[in-house]
């Protein structure tokens, strides 16, 4: 996109009822129709990381669905994020569903062609095991990164029934391949049973710092978004959320629910309470809509999106207003 082209924005819905064409992320373009992006959605329709529920691979397109009601505007950040940028939904990358190493080696290598492009990505999952290969890219374009990780679960096990990677692994592999910055590692709203303290030692071990969801109900958004600001600085940052971060009352439509979790209202305060931080790209997995209800899961994840799409955009015009 040259600098004076202006960005092209989802379908007008006051000419097209939101429930008719396509259902794209919030009705955007294709990227083969605007050529390019800034922001690239892509979905990786993939779970056979999954050690209990499955049905994450029919996420991203329950999320586009939900997504038809998202709206140009985002009062909360007070921005146009679409205007600002050109977000494009570029589809999915089509992954062997038998054969996970494989799989792990194709998203990679086409989240290396999208970011070549210069596009940061907004990826719907998919299980949590889509995290390691899309850290691979970020890393290889940005050196080791800042992690957020908002989730039920660590997520930091060694292995599943010998299975190196699963949606319980990718951030210690990540740590053992060296793609994080283990100075400004987060998990956020982790809560539940563990198989022992042994996994918090570890953890620990690996640089992660953790903020349960009871810490969020206790000490609010606000401050907890200033704390992980405060650790993440002015790293490059990869957000990656498995909606199971929420109570089960916000997301039943996942793959290991367990009570006690946040709202979506906190999720959403905490990500908007870090728009001026450089999220290079971010994630939204574990969507399962077998177990959803009157998709709750699924508006949550589209709106989920939304934030993080809004921020990356902002941060796009914004360095391109000092060029």
């Amino acid at each position: 996109m040259s600098s004076i082209e202006q960005p092209r924005g989802p379908i007008d819905s006051s000419r097209v009822p939101r429930y008719a064409g396509p259902a794209t992320f919030a009705r955007l373009p294709r990227l083969d129709e605007v050529g390019r992006a800034d922001v690239a959605v892509v979905g990786v329709p993939f779970d056979a990381g999954v050690s209990y529920r499955p049905g994450a691979r029919f996420g991203g397109n329950a999320i586009r669905e939900a997504s038809r009601l998202l709206r140009p505007y985002n009062p909360a950040q007070d921005a146009s994020p679409f205007a600002l940028a050109q977000v494009a939904d570029a589809g999915d990358i089509a992954a062997n569903p038998f054969d996970i190493h494989e799989a792990v080696e194709t998203i990679e290598a086409a989240a290396d062609d999208l970011i070549g492009t210069g596009a940061r990505l907004m990826t719907l999952g998919g299980d949590h095991t889509i995290a390691l290969p899309l850290l691979r890219s970020v890393a290889r374009k940005h050196g080791p990164v800042a992690l957020l990780h908002f989730d039920a679960h660590l997520d930091t096990w060694d292995t599943y029934f010998g299975a190196e990677y699963t949606h319980g692994t990718p951030f210690r592999r990540a740590v053992e391949e060296g793609i994080l910055d283990t100075s400004a590692l987060s998990h956020v709203g982790t809560r539940g049973p563990l198989y022992g303290k042994q996994d918090l030692t570890d953890d620990e071990k690996m640089g992660f710092g953790i903020v349960t969801s009871a810490d969020v109900y206790r000490r609010g958004a606000d401050e907890v978004a200033d704390q992980l600001r405060q650790r993440i600085g002015d790293r490059p940052l990869y957000i990656s959320i498995d909606i199971d971060c929420l109570d089960p009352a916000h997301a039943p439509g996942t793959g290991t629910p367990e009570a006690g979790g946040m709202t979506s209202r906190e999720l959403l305060e905490i990500l908007r309470g870090l728009s001026s931080c450089n999220l290079v790209s971010a994630d939204v997995v574990e969507v399962a809509p077998a177990y959803d209800h009157a998709e709750i899961t699924s508006v949550a994840a589209s709106h989920t999106a939304y934030e993080l799409t809004t921020i990356m955009s902002r941060q796009i015009a914004a360095e391109r207003a000092v060029q």
